[in-house]
């Protein structure tokens, strides 16, 4: 005959494995569910201003057309997709330091760093007029 005692720590041995066979599923969708923003937040790291901007200057230069924000918004998502913004400000402060006029400019014209900066962008720029427009 099984004791009592035996009988108990027989169902708490049975209970603990359920529930932490529970606690392993639980915790895994928890897990996940916190993971997901971070990996959404890797994916989708512009700023909101910096998409709005890109998106006004590309509709300035193809007509306010509903179309054209469209078509816009679209562009940037693709950048977004294939750079990080990192890449992107990087890229945009080549370009627009590269203008200064003599020796003040050449440094961001010329340096290795950023014709590889400037030529990433493009060719993610590249990338987005194909599928956007």
């Amino acid at each position: 005959m099984v004791s009592r005692s035996t009988t108990i720590s027989r169902l708490n041995s049975k209970q603990l494995k359920m529930s932490a066979g529970g606690l392993t599923a639980a915790g895994v969708l928890i897990l996940g569910l916190a993971v997901a923003p971070a990996f959404a937040d890797a994916v989708n790291d512009f700023p909101t201003s910096a998409r709005a901007d890109y998106v006004f200057g590309c509709m300035k230069a193809n007509g306010e057309t509903r179309d054209s924000l469209d078509r816009c918004s679209c562009s940037i998502d693709v950048i977004a997709s294939l750079i990080s913004y990192d890449q992107y400000v990087s890229a945009e402060t080549f370009m627009s330091m590269g203008q200064l006029s003599g020796e003040q400019g050449v440094v961001f014209r010329t340096s290795e760093l950023a014709k590889t900066a400037i030529t990433n962008l493009k060719r993610a720029q590249a990338e987005a007029e194909i599928r956007c427009f």
